[in-house]
């Protein structure tokens, strides 16, 4: 009688949270089957190309790529596994393994959207401090910033766990959304992440009014070297405005109705259609990740010649590799010189030295 009352308890605690039907559970891992993968390899590649070059690892911009690359890899990773294992496989965890699943999730995605905060301050600082932008954004103050960032985001994410849970567990004032989570702190993260939004839409739309601003000085009449550098210029500009409307484009498509969500959660009870639906849109978060180095990284002529550049290295160091092979099978048989070897050598260490 005990057994089948805790199954029943537990059928009605965590199983209302799984309100996904069969089909939309294939739906739903397909997108997480696809996504997850293709944004933890594009992260992986962000990070490799950065970490081998030294003069993007000495750039606060590409610091800032770095932090919100490694926050998409955890993103890619955390929410995947976790959110097929809740949904897709119905797994019942304890309070406490489930809170430590969520906070590496939370952790994920608010480091990724504070990321995507420094990321636009920097771009501001770029555009409206262009002259002071080498003192006032040095690296020891990226990195500082970047420090201060993952130390608030891991606190935060794992509040639920350190004891700010819902003392009731599945009932009011628990969230409909998250078992064990209370309203108050889902209104606490959900309040700070449209804060950290609404600050990245004012930056970028500073810096779109600044670009619009200089397209308007740049017309007129010009004749000369003054005309095509003015067209160069505003054409610079136009498609700096097309990019940030992208990306601020592409925020709200992802993260405004998760969070619209999450608003509503806390003031009413939430049906099983709303929570199927809340389910897809969470889907959106990790779309997100997937296109962040899209935007932010693979688009940058600089990062791009480094990918091009790594890329040579390694087809250079597999020439090589093909070539001492190839020379010891002749070596045995009727003797080569090293000339040809050491010129493969000498290619793949210039090609290293570039990287570096």
């Amino acid at each position: 009688f005990l057994t089948d009352h805790f199954c029943a308890s537990l059928c009605n605690s965590l199983q209302c949270y799984m309100v996904l039907n069969e089909s939309e559970k294939k739906a739903i891992s397909s997108i997480c089957l696809i996504a997850g993968p293709v944004t933890f390899l594009e992260n992986i590649l962000v990070l490799l190309i950065i970490a081998s070059s030294t003069t993007l690892r000495r750039r606060p911009s590409y610091l800032f790529i770095s932090s919100l690359a490694l926050a998409d890899t955890f993103a890619s990773c955390f929410f995947t596994i976790s959110f097929l294992d809740f949904h897709l496989y119905s797994q019942s965890d304890g309070p406490n393994i489930y809170l430590f699943k969520l906070g590496g999730v939370t952790m994920a995605f608010t480091g990724s959207v504070g990321s995507l905060l420094l990321t636009a301050l920097d771009r501001y600082l770029c555009i409206y401090q262009a002259s002071n932008y080498k003192v006032l954004l040095t690296r020891t103050r990226a990195k500082l910033a970047i420090v201060l960032l993952w130390c608030a985001t891991v606190i935060i994410s794992f509040l639920p766990l350190m004891g700010w849970r819902c003392a009731t567990k599945f009932h009011p004032p628990c969230s409909r959304l998250f078992p064990y989570v209370d309203d108050h702190y889902l209104a606490f993260w959900t309040g700070l992440q449209l804060v950290v939004l609404f600050l990245i839409i004012v930056a970028y739309v500073l810096i779109l009014w600044k670009a619009n601003r200089h397209e308007a000085a740049m017309g007129g009449p010009k004749s000369g070297r003054q005309s095509v550098k003015g067209q160069a210029r505003m054409r610079m500009d136009i498609q700096l405005a097309r990019t940030f409307s992208l990306i601020l484009l592409i925020l709200a498509v992802c993260w405004l109705p998760v969070l619209s969500f999450m608003m509503v959660d806390v003031t009413v009870t939430l049906t099983d259609k709303q929570q199927r639906m809340f389910a897809f849109c969470c889907t959106l978060c990790l779309v997100n990740s997937c296109v962040n180095p899209l935007l932010y990284a693979l688009r940058c002529k600089e990062l791009r010649a480094e990918l091009f550049a790594l890329l040579a290295c390694c087809k250079a160091c597999r020439e090589r590799t093909l070539g001492n092979t190839r020379g010891q099978r002749k070596e045995n048989g009727s003797g080569i010189s090293k000339k040809s070897k050491d010129q493969k050598t000498l290619f793949c260490d210039m090609k290293l030295q570039d990287i570096k």
